[in-house]
């Protein structure tokens, strides 16, 4: 049994910092020295390793095992999940649906401000609600350049768009997470957020607007942007004030869609904005009714398979006792399940960590996606077997590197986990007394940019943001939501999704200049969320 060790140094700020050096080192080999993201992984994961080993003293084999079980959760269910989803955008293209869903969109309207309106913000937000874990993004990014958006730009748009919906991914586990690990009730938790997020929820598509347009972008489209923004947020506050986290995406998203296309019936720009380079768009093509709905069937089948596959019903199958449960394969670590204790106050009471590789075959979300092209293929047939196999290969081949980067980056984050480095910076912040809710989404972001996932972020950090709460004095639902809503901004940086954006544009080795276009928005809205929270630890006390 090793114990973490959270202050090797025996002073708690240069424990941290020590701590953190592995994250600086990326930030700046993305920044400063723009390389790529895999080296950028690679050297921060050799820092991390080093670090840990020579100051934090864990077992070299202990740190052996924590690396590799973040390549085996990389690869699945993320990785799984990633190609899957790039597989049925690239079957759609091979298929010819796309020419049709562009048309469909061109004679919606040809602007490209309010085609980023429909697919980069609202679908972007409904994908988050169905399925999360980088489908959203490797799917909208790629219609929007399809509709002819700049490669890195429509992926960081996309990235920054996810602010308003990240919180609520996968039916709303980012909060049942979070509040089952504080001890809260889920609606307690989504009714606190009600007060961080609308606000920034609204923002987001003025702000995606000004970056494509400027100013002048955000007057010409005015109208337009109170109706998505305005129908998409009082969704979005009802829900989760009345329903909770589940829907949240889900029904916001859809009727932020639905408004703009009715609203844009008897309302268009007096001028139509394309991006300089994007080429003009033919004469309109009107589609039968027919043809939108088979170009549009990948999605729709895609949302449908996901819905069941999120039902509590359906997971229980696959849950222990359930009468599929053998298709989860549970892998031990051997050196580390149950042989790294956690210790107060990063946990309640001394607990000794699992460390579990969890391949659900079946219940996977990924698996979902696979249903989804095997219905898409049987109902609207347009390729056969082995062509549909040859699009498969073709995915593999071009994400092999974006997956292996988000292998390494996995692998970074679960030994900076593991051996107790991202509890030591967290510990460290938590000594700012009354100053704390500030700082407290710092924890999230951090949380965030280290595992990828605002769920894995609230597991990481959401005890130790309850129980500083306690000690200061402030409300614990506060600061977990704080937590969940900054770790939503560390979504924007975080090197996982980076990957995966750049990965479905095909830009892959440019991710040091998708990380430099997204980095000062995500720090501006997680400045807001500190601000926030610090001014209602004021309001909610305990």
């Amino acid at each position: 049994m090793w114990y973490q060790q959270y202050d090797p140094f025996g002073n708690e700020w240069i424990s941290a910092l020590i701590a953190f050096l592995p994250i600086l080192l990326f930030l700046l080999a993305m920044t400063v020295f723009k390389m790529k993201g895999v080296y950028a992984a690679a050297l921060s994961l050799a820092a991390c390793t080093g670090i840990t080993i020579l100051f934090f003293d864990m077992p070299a084999a202990t740190a052996l095992s924590a690396v590799i079980l973040g390549f085996g959760r990389a690869l699945w269910p993320i990785g799984y999940i990633v190609i899957m989803a790039v597989w049925l955008y690239k079957i759609a293209v091979e298929t010819g649906k796309f020419d049709i869903i562009r048309g469909s969109i061109a004679n919606i309207s040809q602007d490209h401000r309010l085609q980023l309106l429909l697919i980069g913000f609202s679908f972007n937000a409904f994908l988050e609600g169905a399925a999360g874990f980088g489908v959203p993004i490797a799917i909208s990014a790629a219609l929007l350049v399809t509709l002819g958006f700049k490669p890195l730009k429509a992926a960081g748009l996309c990235l920054i768009a996810n602010a308003a919906s990240g919180a609520f991914g996968a039916i709303g586990i980012p909060v049942i997470t979070g509040a089952q690990v504080g001890g809260l009730e889920t609606l307690e938790l989504s009714r606190m957020l009600a007060w961080i997020l609308p606000g920034i929820s609204f923002a987001v598509p003025f702000i995606l607007i000004f970056i494509l347009d400027g100013r002048k972008g955000v007057k010409e489209i005015l109208p337009a942007l109170f109706v998505v923004s305005g129908t998409y947020t009082l969704a979005q506050i009802v829900t989760i004030v009345f329903m909770g986290p589940e829907l949240a995406n889900i029904l916001s998203s859809l009727l932020s869609m639905v408004a703009l296309a009715v609203f844009l019936r008897t309302w268009q720009p007096k001028t139509i904005y394309r991006e300089p380079g994007a080429e003009v768009l033919p004469e309109k093509e009107h589609y039968s009714f027919k043809q939108i709905i088979v170009s549009w069937s990948p999605f729709y089948i895609l949302t449908a398979v996901i819905a069941v596959w999120s039902l509590p019903s359906f997971q229980a199958l696959f849950a222990e006792g359930g009468r599929f449960a053998s298709t989860t394969l549970a892998l031990q670590m051997p050196a580390l399940h149950q042989q790294v204790m956690q210790l107060p106050p990063i946990a309640a009471v001394e607990t000794a960590m699992d460390a579990v590789w969890s391949v659900n075959l079946l219940s996977a979300t990924g698996t979902a996606i696979l249903v989804s092209i095997l219905l898409t293929s049987t109902f609207f047939p347009s390729l056969n077997g082995f062509q549909t196999m040859q699009v498969l290969g073709k995915t593999i081949k071009e994400l092999w590197l974006p997956v292996l980067t988000i292998c390494l980056v996995m692998a970074f984050a679960n030994l900076s986990n593991y051996a107790g480095l991202s509890a030591s910076m967290g510990l460290a912040l938590s000594k700012t007394g009354m100053f704390f809710p500030f700082v407290s989404p710092v924890l999230g972001w951090i949380g965030v940019f280290l595992t990828g996932s605002v769920v894995n972020n609230n597991a990481l950090f959401g005890s130790l943001q309850v129980v500083t709460a306690n000690q200061i004095g402030t409300s614990p639902a506060l600061l977990l939501a704080s937590n969940t809503a900054g770790g939503v901004m560390g979504k924007l940086i975080s090197p996982q999704s980076i990957a995966i954006a750049a990965a479905a544009v095909q830009q892959t080795g440019k991710e040091s200049e998708l990380f430099k276009f997204t980095l000062r928005y995500s720090l501006a809205l997680l400045f807001i969320v500190c601000l926030l929270t610090f001014v209602l630890s004021f309001i909610f006390t305990t």
